[in-house]
Order: structure tokens, then C-alpha cells, then sequence
């Protein structure tokens, strides 16, 4: 199986606002860039779409090294995703999952793969994290330059 390191990031302006979201994705020496962005989103969409997008662009099951500096995608994944499941979408307090359509997303592309999360503190020099989010503020200039 393919060891991938995969780097995301979201940016928002305003919240909800003009998003975007980026991906590095490196293996061995390749390295692949993508971003992109939307209107009227929220940061936390943009998070979880840095990653879905990073998850798709993979064209066969890989161990990836996933760093984000989304608390929201990290929690999600290692804590909250599983009971969301089985409580049919739904949080602990009964009410519908935020952004459910993404976690589901999130979740298909989850199983394809073997996963090592690591958190990074954004905007704190860690190279990659820099480059992912100077992407997705690159996805988001798209649509706030209109």
C-alpha cells in the first residue's frame, strides 16, 4: 500500500463567507497542489472539503499521514463520527449533524484508506500547513475578487 503524507486547509471570509480550500498531496518526491473555493460557506466546510478533495484525488486505497490544523475534522473523525452513525446523523443532543452531507462524503472516502491523523497548530510556521492554507486563500480569492 502507497504511504501519502496529506496536507489541508480551509480559509473563510467571514464565517459564512467566501471559502476556500487547499491540498498537498506527497509521495516520495511527487508532490500534487489543488484548490478551490465557494460562495456563502463556512470555515468548517472548507476544512472538511480540503480533505475530501485530497482523499479523492487518490486513485487506489493508500496509508496516508493526514495534518490539519482543524480541530472540527479531527474530533470528528477519531471521536464523533462513529456515533453520529449509528445515532442515524444525529448529535448526542438528538439534533441533525452540522454539514451532514460532507461527513458523509468524509466517511465514504475514510474507507477506502488507513488513516494516521495529526493535529498541526495553524499558522504556525509548519511549512505544509503554510502552503495548504496560502491554497485555499487562493480558492477563496476566486470568488472575493468578483
Amino acid at each position: 500500500m502507497k504511504k501519502i503524507e496529506l496536507f489541508t486547509d480551509g480559509a473563510c471570509s467571514g464565517n459564512p463567507g467566501n471559502g476556500g480550500w487547499g491540498y498537498i498531496l506527497k509521495y516520495k518526491t511527487a508532490v500534487k497542489e489543488s484548490f478551490g473555493g465557494c460562495e456563502e460557506t463556512t470555515n468548517n466546510q472548507m476544512e472538511l472539503t480540503a480533505v475530501i478533495e485530497g482523499l479523492k484525488a487518490l486513485k487506489e486505497p493508500c496509508e496516508i499521514d493526514l495534518y490539519t490544523d482543524s480541530r472540527y475534522v479531527l474530533d470528528g473523525c477519531q471521536k464523533w463520527l462513529t456515533g453520529w452513525k449509528k445515532n442515524n446523523w444525529k448529535k448526542a443532543d438528538k439534533k441533525p449533524v452540522l454539514n451532514q452531507e460532507l461527513w458523509m462524503a468524509l466517511d465514504e472516502q475514510l474507507q477506502r484508506h488507513h488513516i494516521t491523523w495529526h493535529w498541526v497548530k495553524g499558522h504556525a510556521g509548519h511549512t505544509e500547513n503554510e502552503r495548504a492554507d496560502t491554497l485555499a486563500c487562493q480558492g477563496r480569492d476566486l470568488y472575493t475578487s468578483k
